[in-house]
């Protein structure tokens, strides 16, 4: 037996006190009635019964038994959180913090050798002390103390204790990755970062309280579904009693016992009851929780999680999602009757000391094309001229001559500076690469203009398959980007997607989603930096990087730890996910009831109406062998339902109203079906062993 499943044992009985128990009220009444029906058991065993105390019995253990199948699902589904939460408290202790004040940091910005001092001047405390404003030094092997915004130096961080991962990544002052967790550990060089959090509010803090349930709220649909769930309950309570009534009367105008005694009346209810549902609501919930800690995402409410199913709009950043993020060299366009070979060796000759992406996807396009080699700079005596972000161009210059690679409008001025012509052509070459989504790069020699490489944004592979999965889903997907409305148009049309944002600004983001949701839409966005975070407060969804910084952070609903900016996508599908696998189970619950109803009533009321027996179409034995099967049926259908409710509805990009038929189909005409299979081979069974 797994350990899982030994601790979820000892918890479902665990929560068998009413305080747990009242927590679901569906179940809450289960719960009382198996405790009725245990006061019946004993009554009847001091010889005051309206029944055999055998039936009394078999009743008493099947209802105790319903109460803990429904404590094992949720126990179940919690145990997946739990393991998760053990394993981030260890990564979560005391340690030793080395606290600095203002002035040493003052100091510290002018010394030669700023980690020595600090060290020097830090006074050490313990991590659990630290209030959210001071500031900490922490260096290669030590454990961060405490949540933090890097405010100085840069470090490698072993981050695997809370994403899983591996691979160190930077955290350094400025930009989108100063944000570091505490209970990750430096694996080189310094930090220096102010406190971000009070102690027992960290973001792994809030981790662990999410992952094991405690900080869970029931969401606004599962609050909704309770109350129909209660008024379902009431109903049926209803029922039963007017039943009990109704046989009573009609027992007493005949002259004989009412066959709807006090444990039938008990059996009866429950059976009617939404208790399916009623037992694994919690549970299905917790499990989409898990789902989502299982794709390394941290959602800071349940709520958030049944907003990504329900979402119908999509802000995707383009760098990183759509596209690989490196722009590649796609072509050599020569002009001014230059051929394309010599093009491409200027070209290479310009790349050789280009270490960037780009700069290394020339040498491969030179070499794939023509079998231009690879040449050592060295050998040629060749001088590197380096890209800067004022010249905006890079090159070499050997043998009294220069080759120059650039933006047009820089290599421009380089050339007619020179005395040379920036002639129409070249022009005309690279405007018509910028129309189509690329970027040009144009190659000069000696003040003549060469031609352009064609550098393209690469689409992800797939990307246009999962664009058209989320358009079938009725979800309307719009990329962000920077770039001009020309490339971003280019871009967005060769991915498939609905729209785009081009030359966007934080005030852009923020004004399409509020644009958005006055149409009535739900959007979702992902962010990681600071001038995202008015965007992400404002989205329905919000995704914020943890690589970002830690007002992104504070700002999104969600983090993913991973930091990968198409988990978007899989945050929607599982919030779909949750929602198709309550959806679904609730449309079983309710059919199972009803067919419960059809099956049971009439073979309980045929002793007082034998002209019922039409309707007893199962034509089980008797009362008791009916109320019986239907009461074990009960119980045996939750534990079935544990995988799926746990697992979830397997996930079909369709529209609204194909998922709908599907549901219908399945789970509804399921529900009719399963219950009068399974009550009567019950029965069967028990005429067969000889107890009804």
């Amino acid at each position: 037996m797994k350990k899982e499943t030994k601790r979820a044992i000892r918890d479902a009985f665990a929560k068998l006190s009413f305080r747990s128990q009242a927590q679901n009220p569906v179940m809450l009444m289960v719960y009382l009635s198996a405790c009725l029906t245990t006061v019946l058991l004993a009554l009847a065993l001091a010889g005051i019964s309206d029944a055999p105390w055998g039936y009394i019995a078999a009743i008493c253990v099947v209802l105790w038994a319903t109460v803990l199948f429904g404590n094992f699902a949720e126990s179940l589904a919690e145990g997946r959180g739990k393991a998760q939460a053990d394993a981030l408290r260890s990564a979560k202790r005391d340690v030793e913090a080395c606290l600095i004040d203002n002035a040493a940091l003052a100091d510290a910005a002018t010394m030669e050798d700023p980690s020595a001092f600090l060290a020097d001047r830090g006074r050490a405390v313990g991590s659990a002390t630290l209030k959210r404003g001071q500031v900490y030094f922490v260096r290669a092997g030590e454990q961060v103390p405490a949540d933090g915004e890097v405010i100085m130096g840069a470090a490698s961080v072993d981050e695997s204790a809370i994403t899983g991962e591996s691979a160190p990544v930077v955290r350094e002052s400025g930009g989108d990755r100063s944000s570091i967790t505490g209970g990750t550990t430096v694996l080189s060089d310094w930090l220096v970062a102010r406190v971000a959090a009070e102690a027992g509010q960290s973001f792994l803090d809030k981790m662990i309280a999410m992952v094991e349930s405690a900080a869970r709220k029931k969401t606004p649909n599962e609050q909704a579904l309770e109350l129909l769930l209660i008024a379902l309950t009431l109903v049926f309570l209803a029922v039963s009693l007017s039943l009990y009534l109704f046989g009573a009367f009609t027992a007493a105008q005949h002259g004989a016992g009412n066959p709807l005694g006090i444990t039938s009346l008990v059996a009866l209810f429950v059976c009617l009851a939404p208790t399916t549902i009623g037992a694994l609501l919690s549970a299905i919930g917790i499990a989409g929780m898990s789902r989502l800690n299982a794709a390394n995402v941290l959602a800071t409410s349940g709520r958030a999680v049944e907003a990504a199913g329900d979402v119908d709009v999509l802000l995707l950043d383009k760098t990183g999602t759509i596209t690989l993020g490196n722009r590649q060299a796609a072509a050599f366009l020569p002009v001014g009757g230059v051929s394309e070979r010599e093009l491409a060796d200027a070209a290479q000759l310009a790349s050789l000391a280009d270490e960037t992406p780009e700069g290394r996807s020339v040498v491969v396009l030179a070499k794939e094309r023509f079998g231009i080699r690879e040449r050592e700079l060295a050998q040629s005596g060749f001088a590197v001229v380096p890209f800067t972000a004022q010249t905006r161009m890079s090159g070499v210059d050997f043998e009294g001559h220069e080759i120059r690679k650039g933006a047009a409008d820089a290599v421009r001025a380089y050339v007619e500076a020179r005395g040379g012509v920036f002639g129409a052509e070249v022009a005309a070459v690279a405007e018509e690469v910028s129309r189509s989504g690329g970027t040009p790069l144009v190659v000069a020699r000696d003040a003549r203009v060469l031609g352009v490489i064609h550098l393209k944004d690469i689409i992800k592979s797939g990307i246009r398959d999962n664009f058209a999965d989320l358009r079938a889903m009725g979800i309307k997907t719009v990329m962000v980007t920077g770039d001009n409305p020309l490339t971003a148009a280019a871009i967005a049309a060769e991915a498939g997607l609905d729209d785009f944002i081009a030359e966007a600004t934080p005030e852009a983001k923020l004004a399409a989603i509020r644009r958005y949701q006055a149409e009535g839409h739900l959007v979702a966005m992902t962010g990681d930096g600071t001038n995202d975070a008015p965007a992400l407060a404002q989205a329905d969804v919000a995704v914020a990087m943890n690589s970002g910084t830690q007002a992104a952070k504070e700002a999104g609903n969600m983090v993913d730890l991973d930091s990968s900016p198409t988990k978007l996508i899989e945050i929607v599908r599982i919030g779909k996910q949750l929602l198709m696998t309550r959806g679904s189970l609730t449309t079983f619950s309710i059919a199972n009831d009803l067919a419960k109803y059809f099956a049971v009533i009439p073979a309980l009321l045929v002793p007082l109406y034998p002209g019922l027996e039409v309707l007893n179409i199962m034509h089980l034995a008797t009362p008791a062998s009916a109320m019986l099967a239907a009461i074990i049926y009960n119980a045996l259908i939750i534990v079935a339902l544990i995988p799926l409710a746990l697992r979830g509805v397997k996930y079909r990009e369709a529209s609204p109203h194909r998922l709908l038929a599907r549901n219908l189909a399945v789970y509804g005409l399921g529900g009719v079906i399963v219950p009068f299979a399974a009550i009567k081979a019950l029965d069967a069974l028990m005429v067969l062993v000889g107890v009804a």
